[in-house]
């Protein structure tokens, strides 16, 4: 017992500091795990074995990370993407494993092993691409989309794959027998647990989540996954298939999303464990004896994944620019490889001397892909001629339809908020120039003849051609801070002169784009309540001008009554920096308060980083604040500051600050 604490105790700590680190630099946590695992494992410090019970606790890890990809698994979806998944996605994986097959057979591989092998090299970094996509506010660009589908039918390959690799095992004579039973198998499975287990399960969630109880939720949640991950295994298939199903019935269900939000812990801390469990596998000085294997390895993944995505890219009707582009985000290895090929091990299907080079060479490519994806636009522009003609086309045309304005008001981002911002905008007779990512939506808007243009307004070249010399405001409509920032940024480098009005979706972004530079900021949740209340008060007989007023104060003022709320329970995990948001605490001061006769200005409650919004009294609902008001027994102070400040501010009010 005392050794396996310590040896969760030590693996924690390594993974703690690594993943720190590896987080101030910018590089994926993945690579941080894989680290502490070359790093501890049994090939080099010793200090953690690679026994049979760590890798049945990594593999749920994996388990996890199946149930998520069931979870977001949609017939819908796929059925919108059909073109790109089926088509593009479809191609590049049975290409990826074919060349793979023959490269591995030319190495002396078996050709059953090939098959592993290439269908691990197949994958690419769901978690580390999308992120990367959604931070560069590329997801509905071109190959934006091009890299969702293939990721998403890559998702989808890996079930079949881990299905079929233990027959892949078996004796030659037995492989096709092996093979239809457990895609038999499979079948029955899934065909029972979809038509059969929905309504079920979605009765029996309804039944738990009456009860209210978030442990119940939780556990219930556990059953299911789990449950269904054993039941698959007990049939002679995996514990992924059953985690995928599993993640496939609840994403049929109201409870997705919150589901969704429960389990996350859990597959990330257990995913961790899986990469530290790969990385126990890496023998270092095996690796470097074999270097040159390994950059050969690496080269021929990239080249041939970069040729394969191209190809079928531009088969399917892109442009080179966004063929290229694709090929570029999808070349590098990913983390489905990592379990397609600790599976292959498992089973005896690869041996570890075939498995080191290639290991090392996939965990490079994971370390090289937030480069590649970096220089991506200055490789396109330098290798396709054509993309500058496009660019240079596009921006003239942005460039010929603002032309003519002046004064004019530049839209960031054209979707639903955009467009009614625009209907408010023409009503006006203020005009305006958009810019969306969306393709698809210029295209529509711009047949309707509204002055949308294609373009990122974070880059410099799209603002100065939609006009920005001339325009008298910038609006940001869309809620992604880190976008936002990005855009401000951009703007004020160009233009500092010019107003810049933005929305943001949390309290927590409001300061940070007025520190970037933000004229006005709206905040979708402090509005609404801003709205709510103005309603109310109409309707419960205040005089109009009175409302308007107070909301024109509210918004002056920049909504700084509604800073900070009171915290509840169901409050708690809401921010993972949840300490240091602005909350309200209410203090009463009891008989022998230290507060009570003292005026609130000689109150330093400053010195501690609180501050106070109201003083109540008895019936009165609120008193006016003033230093020279005297606070009395019974008076409740609403203090309002971090969890740290108003805890400090309440041991001053009561006993002035000593304990």
């Amino acid at each position: 017992m005392t050794d396996t604490l310590s040896l969760i105790l030590l693996l924690l700590a390594a993974a703690v500091v690594v993943v720190v680190v590896f987080r101030m630099l910018g590089l994926p946590p993945i690579m941080g795990y894989l680290l502490v695992g070359a790093a501890l494992g049994p090939h080099a410090a010793g200090w953690v074995p690679d026994t049979e019970q760590a890798r049945h606790l990594a593999e749920f890890g994996v388990v996890f990370l199946m149930f998520s990809i069931g979870l977001e698994f949609s017939l819908a979806r796929l059925y919108s993407m059909k073109r790109i998944v089926f088509g593009l996605g479809l191609g590049q994986v049975l290409v990826s494993i074919l060349v793979g097959t023959l490269l591995a057979r030319f190495a002396g591989i078996p050709w059953l092993a090939g098959i592993a092998l290439g269908g691990a090299l197949a994958m690419s970094s769901t978690a580390m691409l999308s992120k990367l996509l959604a931070e560069r506010g590329e997801l509905d660009a071109p190959h934006g989309r091009e890299v969702i589908g293939v990721l998403l039918f890559q998702d989808i390959a890996v079930v079949p794959l881990l299905v079929l690799i233990p027959a892949l095992s078996q004796p030659v004579e037995a492989m096709a027998e092996a093979m239809l039973l457990a895609a038999f198998k499979a079948t029955v499975l899934l065909a029972l647990v979809l038509f059969i287990g929905q309504r079920v399960l979605s009765a029996w969630f309804y039944m738990v989540a009456r009860q209210k109880s978030a442990e119940l939720f939780m556990l219930n949640v556990l059953l299911v996954t789990l449950g269904l991950a054993w039941l698959t295994e007990l049939a002679g298939l995996s514990l992924a298939l059953g985690a995928f199903a599993a993640g496939m019935l609840i994403g049929e269900t109201e409870y997705r999303y919150q589901v969704e939000e429960d389990i996350k812990p859990f597959r990330d801390v257990l995913l961790g464990l899986f990469f530290v469990a790969i990385g126990m596998r890496l023998d270092v000085p095996q690796i470097f004896g074999q270097w040159p294997l390994v950059v050969a390895i690496l080269l021929a993944l990239l080249a041939f994944k970069l040729l394969i995505v191209g190809i079928f890219s531009r088969l399917l009707g892109s442009s080179p620019g966004t063929a290229m582009r694709s090929a570029l985000w999808l070349c590098a290895g990913g983390e489905f490889g990592f379990v397609i090929l600790a599976r292959s091990r498992d089973v005896g299907l690869l041996g570890i001397d075939s498995l080191q080079p290639v290991l090392a060479a996939m965990v490079l490519s994971l370390l090289l892909a937030p480069l590649i994806v970096h220089f991506s636009d200055r490789l396109v522009f330098r290798f396709v001629a054509s993309e500058w003609l496009l660019r240079s086309m596009q921006l003239t045309q942005l460039a010929a339809q603002s032309l003519t304005s002046d004064k004019h008001a530049i839209i960031c981002g054209y979707g639903r908020t955009g467009q009614h911002l625009a209907r408010f905008l023409e009503a006006e007779g203020i005009s305006f120039m958009a810019l969306d990512l969306d393709p698809e939506r210029v295209r529509e808007a711009s047949i309707a003849a509204e002055a949308v243009s294609y373009g990122d307004s974070s880059k410099k070249e799209t603002l100065l051609a939609a006009g920005l010399s001339r325009a008298s405001v910038v609006i940001i409509t869309f809620a992604d801070i880190d976008a936002a920032l990005r855009v401000i940024h951009r703007v004020r480098e160009l233009r500092p002169d010019v107003a810049i009005v933005s929305r943001a979706r949390e309290q927590d972004d409001v300061e940070k784009l007025y520190a970037a530079g933000a004229a006005e900021v709206v905040p979708e949740a402090l509005e609404s309540s801003v709205m709510l209340a103005t309603h109310a008060l109409a309707l419960s007989g205040i005089p109009m001008h009175k409302v308007i007023k107070r909301l024109r104060e509210m918004r002056e003022q920049h909504y700084a009554l509604l800073r900070g709320f009171f915290h509840g329970a169901t409050d708690a995990g809401a921010h993972l920096a949840d300490a240091d948001q602005p909350r309200l605490h209410a203090v009463t001061l009891v008989p022998g308060a230290w507060a009570i006769g003292l005026q609130a200005g000689n109150i330093d409650l400053g010195k501690v980083g609180a501050g106070v919004t109201a003083i109540r009294r008895r019936s009165q609902r609120a008193l006016k604040l003033g230093p020279d008001l005297e606070l009395v027994e019974g008076d409740v102070v609403v203090l309002i500051g971090t969890a740290a400040a108003v805890t400090a501010g309440e041991e001053l009010l009561l006993r002035g600050g000593q304990k």
